[in-house]
């Protein structure tokens, strides 16, 4: 289905009481409770991301502006839509925060950056979703991942092509994954990956797409966490700039599974390390420069993550106005 005909949709969106076939990412450190509102209210699927630094203090604060952004804008949270993503690494290190997530009645939990495989622990937690009535959904680069995850029970699956910014397990091009993956389940496929504009929504949704997971376009919306100095790296970079690379990892010392670097807007730093990650986790030094540049918010050091739609990030917008850009409306 188009998302230029001005009534685009999908069952599975309208299942959800969604105007737009689309779902903000749940970008750790981006996506808060004030753009999981406003993205909800504009149409969408607004989502609150907890990544590696996800905590329940961190969750308590995001939910806490999202029902202040409602309240504003005189919303019943109840009757707000919205989802929460975490990593499944994280909720096994902390389980307090997935039983946080659940408590506050989330319509969508995505857990993923796990292993999928037999046995796998990390799977109880898609009863857990379903006990509470909402969607269990997982991200996955592979059709033996998707085709894991719907034997284990999820609802919907999203293909996520190398083309994505942040961390995963960058491999194939979105449109081949998304072809694949829906051929090989028979759940709903939402496509990852570079969906920066109306076009890209609808070559999605022409291929069968139950919605598109968007991350980049979001990332500078004047709702968003992103810093203004980070927004401005976004609107200054392209897609050829992004890199995939474990340094920004590495350097901070977080536990991502190597498996899982990250896209990134690469810097001389970077430059300087991608391909040496194991003599960056051995020079304190190098790391040290790399923390204090991290603390001081300069992204002239410290890389931005995007994906390669980072060429449709020109100005500072409301999440509204990016949702109307990405359905043509």
């Amino acid at each position: 289905m188009s998302a230029g005909d001005g009534a685009s949709t999908t069952a599975w969106a309208r299942g959800l009481g969604l105007a737009a076939p689309v779902v903000c990412a749940p970008m750790g450190g981006v996506a808060g409770g004030a753009l999981a509102a406003a993205v909800s209210l504009a149409g969408g699927l607004g989502t609150i991301g907890m990544g590696s630094a996800g905590s329940v203090p961190a969750l308590e604060r995001e939910l806490a502006a999202r029902e202040t952004a409602l309240a504003h804008a005189g919303t019943d949270p109840a009757a707000s839509p919205f989802g929460i993503g975490l990593v499944a690494w994280g909720i096994a290190r902390d389980p307090a925060l997935l039983e946080r997530a659940l408590a506050a009645g989330p319509t969508l939990v995505s857990v993923s950056f796990g292993e999928w495989g037999a046995p796998d622990p990390g799977a109880a937690w898609i009863p857990a979703v379903h006990g509470i009535g909402a969607l269990a959904v997982t991200q996955a680069a592979t059709v033996a991942e998707a085709r894991a995850a719907a034997d284990a029970g999820v609802d919907a699956v999203v293909a996520r092509g190398r083309e994505g910014g942040g961390h995963g397990d960058h491999r194939e091009p979105r449109d081949a994954l998304l072809a694949e993956v829906r051929a090989a389940v028979g759940i709903p496929v939402l496509a990852a990956g570079a969906v920066a504009g109306a076009a890209d929504l609808a070559r999605v949704l022409d291929a069968g797409a139950a919605a598109a997971w968007v991350g980049t376009a979001f990332a500078a919306c004047t709702e968003a966490l992103t810093p203004a100095a980070a927004r401005e790296v976004l609107f200054a970079s392209r897609g050829e700039e992004t890199l995939v690379s474990r340094v920004y990892d590495v350097a901070l010392g977080r536990p991502w599974p190597a498996r899982f670097p990250e896209r990134l807007i690469r810097t001389p730093f970077v430059d300087r390390w991608h391909g040496r990650e194991d003599a960056l986790a051995a020079d304190e030094a190098a790391r040290a420069e790399f923390r204090a540049a991290a603390a001081a918010g300069d992204y002239r050091v410290v890389p931005v993550d995007a994906g390669t739609g980072v060429d449709a990030l020109t100005e500072e917008r409301s999440a509204a106005e990016v949702l109307a850009a990405l359905t043509g409306r």
